[in-house]
């Protein structure tokens, strides 16, 4: 009996071992069918549309908390590359822009209304928004803006910095005229955070906008929509700016250091292998490689056997001498791809050597930065100092020269850095005629050049002839500004005189006596001029008029001969670049009252030539109308007054050269006679109020541009004891004032 229990145990016990057996196989079958599935089917990741579809294109995508960090990556990437195809003719409406191109800046009342701006923008972000409120690109119109510029603050996307500014994908969905992001611009320096410092990352959703981004690399860049954005210190000058530290390519060509660094060396982390390993350069004589692993709170933490040495041979040396004495700099790429040390090494003329593959360098769009800098790879440390010692002096030469012209045109003011943003998108955009690399990389640059005048007119610009191989105009136009509603005797004298000159094309009387807007033909003296009336008595307007280069300025008032037009027309030629003229004034520095002075004193030294007797160059009316801070323009419509002023600082600010002074002139006026009023030169209030406006100007500017210069050029044989036969320009030696 007790068998044949043992032997039904047994038999239960076999059965339920097949029964396990079989249902294990099943389970194995279902998954193998079940991945062989996933394998020849579409991958899917899981679906969090709920979450997605709450932020409604404007804001990151949130991260669930059902899933890891490496697949939130995965999604969010993703997710990027859905606005990877933006070109400006898919994501940019053109339509929007003319010739003017207008920029709008949000209101901050429209966003503080909703409770959203407390005190959420940065001192360099604000700057940045008070630079274009001021300028000329600004509108308060969004119907007639091209581009829009949010007043919410994204150049800090690091959660980690105290200018992270939270919450931005609500209040980009509270302003009215995002749209997706289209025509907007984002400006941003710094983004990611530790410990990947992932480039994208942002913290939102930046739609169809453009991204003006700091250390970009080139594989995510956007070409022809994004912009490679430079990186500049919070303290980098709003206006004015300093110059570069080269004077003069002097020698000998190499100076004390062949190449150097001074910087952090990163332990650990992102960046960590290119710092870590450019020590190897370092020879303590013509090579001079220094780093430290002192920064942080907790680097003590993180050190390792190198860093005491290293500390120590770092506080041996100034990194501003090191920039000034060495002919080479290393800019190693630090957490991002950029770094403060390019800027730096441009203003001083130390050719930057670059180690950051990848990198997008700024505004590599129009810059040619084969010209200004030297390219090393990262991976190839070792082949530097090769590379270094096969550039030619010649070639040394030409690269700290550029350094210095693309440091000064393009990079020394946040004002500059702004307007070469929106100059580059302007130069996309198909009704603009595109500037080309001459002009962009060229001394005074492509802020200077605009389009309305170099796409319209054809003319040289006044600095590019030497570029060009070629001479200025052969024949002048004459302007003469006049307030009197009556021809008087010394203007029939001023234009009989500018008729005997065989260089004269026109004469054009701009009249501030209105006659209905109209202008035509009258005869003076016996000669036929143009009356050119209603332009709201502005004396550098831009006229259709004027079909030449050269432009004479004259007050009808104005007493010069024959002779001293034609010398001064000559000289001219010979500098198109520069005001050239009869009076002068000059400009000082007054420590008592720490403020700049206006004098009228004769004296050897002048920085102004007055514009009621001097030659110029067309183009500058040009840029006095359209290129010009409308602040400045008001300050002079306001006083009614520095006009002359005004068209001097805005000359030596574009070509860094003062004016020239010609003849032994001291006085180009007679006052008071014939009727005429007597001149206001004498009226203290007069002269008060433009020394007013020379302050004014200077704080516009951010600088003083005026130049003092002592030059006065004469003709040949002025005052020299011999035959009057042989002197050219007869009659200006007779000239006693």
């Amino acid at each position: 009996m007790q068998a044949y229990k043992r032997f039904i145990l047994l038999w239960f016990l076999f059965l339920l071992t097949i029964c396990l057996y079989f249902f294990q196989l099943t389970g194995k079958s279902k998954k193998f069918k079940s991945k062989e599935s996933k394998n020849n089917g579409p991958k899917k990741l899981p679906s969090f549309i709920d979450d997605w579809e709450q932020i409604n294109e404007i804001g990151r995508p949130p991260t669930p908390k059902s899933y890891d960090l490496r697949l939130h990556n995965s999604l969010y990437v993703s997710y990027k590359k859905t606005n990877k195809n933006c070109r400006m003719e898919t994501c940019f409406d053109a339509s929007r822009c003319d010739k003017n191109f207008h920029v709008f800046v949000y209101p901050l009342s429209e966003l503080d209304s909703n409770g959203l701006m407390t005190s959420s923008r940065s001192i360099l972000y604000q700057k940045m928004l008070d630079i274009i409120l001021e300028s000329r690109y600004y509108t308060d119109d969004y119907t007639k803006a091209c581009v829009f510029v949010v007043a919410i603050d994204t150049l800090d996307r690091d959660p980690l910095s105290p200018d992270y500014i939270r919450n931005i994908p609500v209040k980009m969905q509270r302003l009215k005229h995002w749209n997706g992001g289209r025509n907007h611009i984002i400006f941003n320096l710094y983004s990611g955070s530790w410990p990947d410092y992932y480039e994208d990352d942002l913290g939102f959703y930046t739609g169809d906008a453009i991204l003006a981004k700091a250390s970009m690399s080139v594989t995510n860049m956007r070409p022809g929509f994004d912009i490679s954005f430079p990186l500049f210190h919070k303290k980098h000058p709003e206006r004015g700016g300093e110059s570069g530290f080269v004077r003069s390519n002097t020698f000998p060509i190499t100076k004390k250091y062949k190449l150097a660094f001074k910087g952090k060396r990163y332990v650990l982390g992102i960046g960590s292998e290119t710092r870590n390993s450019i020590f190897h350069l370092h020879n303590g004589k013509d090579t001079i490689i220094v780093t430290t692993c002192k920064h942080g709170k907790n680097w003590k933490d993180a050190q390792d056997e190198r860093c005491i040495v290293d500390n120590s041979l770092y506080e041996k040396y100034d990194y501003s001498e090191l920039l000034k004495n060495s002919t080479f700099c290393l800019v190693p790429r630090g957490r991002r791809l950029g770094s403060y040390r390019f800027l730096e090494a441009l203003q001083a003329g130390c050719i930057p050597v670059l180690l950051s593959n990848n990198w997008a360098l700024p505004f590599n769009e129009v810059i040619d930065w084969n010209k200004a800098v030297i390219w090393a790879d990262e991976r190839l440390l070792f082949q530097v100092p090769e590379i270094i010692n096969s550039v030619s002096e010649t070639k040394l030469f030409a690269l700290r020269q550029q350094t210095q012209i693309l440091w000064e045109q393009y990079f020394n003011t946040i004002e500059k850095i702004v307007f070469v943003t929106f100059e580059i998108i302007k130069e996309r955009l198909p009704m603009l005629q595109s500037r080309n690399g001459i002009i962009w990389n060229t001394s005074p640059g492509a802020l200077v050049s605009q389009h309305s005048f170099t796409g319209n007119l054809h003319f040289n610009l006044p600095f590019n002839y030497h570029l060009l191989g070629k001479k200025p105009g052969t024949n002048f136009t004459a302007v003469i500004f006049s307030q009197q509603s009556t021809f008087h005797t010394l203007l029939n004298r001023l234009v009989r005189n500018l008729s005997a000159s065989k260089y004269l094309s026109q004469i054009v009387v701009n009249s501030c006596v209105e006659s209905g807007g109209k202008s035509g033909y009258q005869t003076i003296a016996g000669t036929q001029i143009l009356i050119s009336s209603g332009n709201g008595c502005r004396r550098f307007e831009s006229l259709p008029f004027i079909k030449t280069e050269a432009v004479l300025s004259l007050d009808d008032d104005v007493v010069l001969s024959t002779d001293e037009i034609d010398f001064a027309f000559n000289v001219w030629q010979s500098f198109p670049e520069r005001i050239v003229g009869f009076p002068a004034r000059s400009h000082y520095w007054d420590s008592n009252k720490d403020s700049w002075l206006y004098s009228s004193k004769w004296t050897n030294d002048y920085s102004i030539v007055l514009t009621g007797a001097a030659f110029y160059h067309q183009y500058y009316n040009t840029l006095y109308t359209t290129w010009l801070s409308p602040l400045l323009i008001k300050t002079v419509e306001q006083s009614h007054n520095c006009e002359d002023i005004l068209m001097n600082c805005l000359v030596s600010h574009v070509t860094r050269h003062p004016p020239i002074k010609v003849s032994q002139r001291k006085h180009y006026k007679e006052q008071g006679i014939n009727g005429m009023p007597k001149s206001p030169w004498n009226d203290p209030d007069h002269f008060m109020q433009r020394q007013t406006c020379l302050n004014t100007f200077v704080a516009l500017f951010g600088y003083m541009p005026l130049l003092q210069s002592s030059v006065r050029l004469d003709p040949i044989l002025f005052k020299d004891p011999v035959s009057n036969f042989r002197k050219k320009y007869k009659q200006i030696e007779l000239i006693s004032n």
